[in-house]
C-alpha cells in the first residue's frame, strides 16, 4: 500500500511475483477473484497476468467470461523468460483457448511500452494478427511514463504506439491517464476500447483520466478495478461512483458524467471497448444471456425516485441478489453455486500464510 506506481512495481510486486507466484498462486488467486467479483454482480472481466491457462480453467470452472490475456514482458518472470519467450508460450495458450470455450476468449497482454521495447510491441501486434486476437495493455498510466516515452522515442505514448503499427488491430488499452488532445483523436480513430480505472489511479497518485473528454471524442469507454493489489477490491459499484465524481470535481462541473453515462460504461460501454458488444453488455434478443439481479428492499434505498441514480450513487456489492452468465446461474439469493465459499476462504488464508512466514524469515 501507499506507492508510487514505479516504487511499487519495481521495488515490490516484481521482485514478489518472481518468488511467491507459481500455477497454484494463481489458482487461488483467481478464485478468490472469481467469488469477489460474482459476489459484486461482474459478469465478464480481462484480465492480464502469469499462467494463462490456470486462469483459464478456473474462469470455465466458475462460469463466468473472461478475456484472459497471455501476458508478455522483456524480464524474467514466473512463467518466462523475456519477451520473445512470452510471445512464444502466448501464442501455445492461444492455440490451446482459441474457439475451446464460448466464455473464454484468449488474447495477448503486453504489459507496456518501458517493459518491451518498439521491436518487441510490433512483434507482439504481428503475433496478435497472425492469431486473430486482440491486445490487452497498460497506455499512458502514469507521468513516468509519458516521460519514458518522450526521453526514449521522441513521442508521447499512444503516438509511439501508433507510429509502429501497434493499433492495427483490436486494442485494449487500460488507464490513459495522461493522454493529449492529440492522442485522444487517435484513440477514437483507432477504435481503440479505453478501461478507466479510478480507485487504482487514485490510490497510486496516477493522476485523473480525462474520461469526459474521451467520451466527448468518440472513444470507446468502458469501468474496470485494475487488479486487488493496486486498489484493494474488485468493486464495480465503487468505480461507477469514483468515476463519476472524479470528473465533477476535477472539471467543477456537477453535470459531467451522469449516473446514466457511468452505467452504460459498466455495461454496453464496456462491453463494446473489449470488443464483445456484439453479443453482451445488454439485454436485447440475439445476445447472451449474461444478467444481474439487484435487490432494492434494503432501507439505504428508500425512498427510490430513480433507479439508474440509486444503482450508481447507492448500490452496492452486497445487493447484488443474483448472477446469471450465458444462461448459467451463479449465484442465487447471495448463495454461490459454483464456487465453494469454504475451500477459497482456507485455501487463500493458506497461501497468505505461506508467504507472510517467508516474508518475516527473509526480513530477519
Amino acid at each position: 500500500d501507499d506507492r508510487a506506481l514505479m516504487d511499487w512495481l519495481t521495488d515490490y510486486i516484481f521482485p514478489a511475483e518472481v518468488e511467491f507466484v507459481d500455477s497454484e498462486f494463481v489458482r487461488i488467486g483467481t478464485e478468490v477473484s472469481c467469488w469477489e467479483m460474482i459476489r459484486g454482480g461482474t459478469t465478464t472481466f480481462v484480465d492480464m497476468y502469469y499462467y494463462p491457462d490456470t486462469i483459464a480453467e478456473v474462469v470455465e470452472r466458475c462460469g463466468m467470461r473472461a478475456l484472459v490475456s497471455a501476458t508478455v514482458i522483456d524480464q524474467r518472470s514466473p512463467d518466462a523468460e523475456g519477451a520473445t519467450d512470452s510471445i512464444a508460450k502466448g501464442g501455445g495458450f492461444i492455440d490451446r483457448w482459441q474457439n475451446r470455450h464460448p466464455r473464454i476468449t484468449p488474447i495477448f497482454g503486453p504489459h507496456a511500452n518501458y517493459t518491451l521495447d518498439a521491436e518487441q510491441l510490433r512483434k507482439t501486434r504481428e503475433a496478435a494478427q497472425k492469431h486473430g486476437v486482440a491486445i490487452s495493455i497498460h497506455v499512458s498510466e502514469s507521468p513516468f511514463e509519458s516521460q519514458y516515452s518522450q526521453d526514449n522515442y521522441g513521442k508521447t505514448s499512444i503516438e509511439m504506439l501508433d507510429d509502429i503499427g501497434f493499433f492495427d488491430g483490436p486494442t485494449i488499452a487500460a488507464h490513459v491517464v495522461w493522454p493529449t488532445d492529440e492522442e485522444i483523436s487517435i484513440l477514437a480513430e483507432r477504435k481503440v476500447g479505453v478501461i478507466h480505472n479510478p480507485t487504482s489511479n487514485m490510490k497510486i497518485a496516477s493522476g485523473i483520466s480525462p474520461v469526459a473528454k474521451m467520451l466527448d471524442a468518440g472513444v470507446r469507454m468502458g469501468l474496470g478495478t485494475d487488479g486487488a493489489a493496486s486498489n484493494n477490491d474488485l468493486d464495480m459499484w465503487e468505480e461507477m461512483r469514483l468515476a463519476s465524481f472524479l470528473q465533477k470535481v476535477e472539471q467543477m462541473n456537477p453535470e459531467v458524467l451522469s449516473a446514466e453515462t457511468v452505467l452504460r460504461m459498466a455495461t454496453s460501454g464496456g462491453a463494446t471497448a473489449i470488443g464483445l458488444g456484439d453479443s453482451v453488455g445488454s439485454l436485447e434478443p440475439g445476445k447472451r444471456a449474461d444478467l444481474i439481479q439487484v435487490a432494492f428492499d434494503d432501507v439505504h434505498f428508500v425512498p427510490t425516485y430513480d433507479v439508474i441514480s440509486h444503482l450508481v450513487y447507492v448500490a452496492d456489492e452486497q445487493d447484488v441478489a443474483s448472477v446469471t452468465v450465458d444462461g448459467r446461474l451463479l449465484m442465487r439469493d447471495g448463495e454461490f453455486l459454483t464456487i465453494d465459499t469454504e475451500r477459497v476462504r482456507r485455501e487463500a488464508t493458506a497461501l497468505a500464510a505461506r508467504i507472510q512466514a517467508s516474508l518475516a524469515e527473509r526480513n530477519r
